[in-house]
């Protein structure tokens, strides 16, 4: 059986939109490069071809990708207790010997971006804070070793 992927409705808008414009768009300009290499002459030493070629095989192998991960989707919901940190959720932690606050919203591995402020529940610091309460202490185990935070707030988007 194949894993959830956790997706906020606007992570499956975009997955869904890649793969429109991969299946419409993508395939049609690779398939045209195919064309013109091959009227280019022997394909044995062609390097255009060749590199179409890959192209061609990079492009279906992210459809595929993306069609697996859209079929086994989960919506993460805004349903949940309140005050717990659950998926969907943007959280406020401080480090234990620090002034300065960070925020990260908590998605799924797909959408993680943690320069844009959003980490996968997968991650060493999304596992430490799901389930917790504001005031809850986590530890985190980093290359320079254990890191504390604390959550400060948390908020449903």
């Amino acid at each position: 059986m194949e894993e959830r992927t956790f997706l906020t409705r606007d992570g499956l808008k975009k997955l869904g939109e890649e793969l429109e414009r991969l299946r419409t768009v993508r395939r049609a300009e690779v398939a045209e490069r195919l064309h013109n290499a091959q009227d280019d002459g022997e394909l044995i030493e062609n390097a255009e071809y060749e590199d179409a070629k890959n192209e061609q095989a990079f492009v279906e192998g992210r459809i595929l990708q993306l069609e697996t991960m859209l079929s086994n989707a989960a919506i993460i919901e805004e349903a949940g207790p309140d005050g717990v940190v659950a998926l969907g959720c943007t959280v406020t932690i401080k480090e234990a010997d620090s002034r300065r606050h960070e925020e990260y919203q908590l998605v799924g591995a797909v959408e993680a971006n943690p320069r844009e402020g959003r980490i996968s529940n997968e991650s060493p610091l999304g596992r430490a804070l799901l389930g917790r309460k504001v005031g809850d202490e986590v530890k985190v185990q980093a290359p320079a070793g254990a890191i504390k935070y604390k959550i400060t707030k948390i908020r449903r988007e």
